[in-house]
């Protein structure tokens, strides 16, 4: 999803941190796993921290409320929208769009429940 969210083909990360496109798609399938230091390499490439990686991982103390937070990433509608909103300069404007979303969903969800 970070990839994607940066326009960075499996080639060109994989290229970035000494690994084939088939490496990168293995990790990102789960077939292979990711070393800590290889880990580091992808995560500097992609310019986040390291964390964001296990952002849904259980703490140690209870279940990460982070869990599903990244299930809009996963569509390629919801790439574009974080990709739209990412351009927003105007906090006051974004935050007035987050507000209509959630005005949205709350519609919606009322709808449903009709």
């Amino acid at each position: 999803m970070i990839r994607k969210m940066n326009s960075l083909s499996q080639e060109k990360l994989g290229d970035a941190v000494g690994v084939t496109f088939q490496q990168v798609q293995k990790y990102e399938k789960g077939t292979n796993r990711v070393g800590a230091s290889r880990l580091q390499q992808i995560a500097t490439v992609l310019d986040v921290d390291v964390g964001v990686f296990f952002a849904d991982a259980p703490s140690t103390n209870q279940t990460s409320k982070a869990t599903g937070t990244f299930d809009l990433f996963k569509t390629s509608e919801g790439v574009r929208i974080a990709r739209a909103v990412a351009k927003i300069q105007d906090p006051l404007v974004r935050q007035k769009l987050a507000e209509l979303v959630e005005a949205t969903v709350a519609l919606v969800g009322d709808e449903k429940a009709a």
